[in-house]
């Protein structure tokens, strides 16, 4: 079974300045508005094994039916960021997909050979990187659905569907 019955609902860029890649985005394309988690926390992290967790920032928001991530990692600590982009490159990073079964998607993953570089679980939703530079010169992110997460990310798509040139570029709350 493929991943094909999942559409992609993500794209997600390495940057240096949040604020910065907002705006930048907001001008340029009319994204936004962005939900900013500045130095977001996990419940459990692992990278290739290990439980360290590297300092980064979040802010999402969406460009027409694409959910937009800009990451910051503030540290120099080895992550599934630093796989791709030393400090002060920046870049194209990943593609998000939603699962409704996050387990027997993960499995199906590893059964078709590729490797879960990071798995991590934070706000009631499990997470998994995978090294899918081969194909898509990227990594592939599956993503768990939960009604928590699916109630954020509609109320992020609603503010977007609203949001018109010259308001902010910053989801208020």
């Amino acid at each position: 079974m493929l991943l094909s019955r999942y559409p992609l609902f993500q794209k997600a860029y390495l940057v240096n300045d949040l604020e910065e890649s907002v705006q930048a985005w907001s001008r340029l394309y009319g994204a936004g508005p962005f939900k900013m988690t500045p130095h977001h926390k996990t419940d459990t992290f692992m990278y290739r094994g290990t439980d360290t967790e590297a300092d980064v920032s979040y802010a999402f928001g969406y460009l027409g039916d694409m959910m937009i991530q800009f990451i910051q990692q503030h540290d120099d600590k080895p992550s599934i960021y630093r796989d791709m982009f030393r400090r002060g490159e920046q870049g194209y990073h990943h593609v998000g997909i939603l699962v409704h079964d996050f387990e027997a998607e993960y499995q199906r993953l590893l059964d078709m050979g590729y490797v879960a570089a990071c798995r991590l679980y934070a706000d009631q939703v499990d997470a998994a990187y995978f090294d899918t530079r081969a194909v898509n010169g990227c990594f592939t992110e599956i993503h768990g659905d939960p009604p928590n997460i699916l109630k954020a990310f509609a109320t992020w798509k609603r503010a977007h569907d609203l949001w018109r040139p010259g308001d902010s570029p910053f989801f208020k709350s």
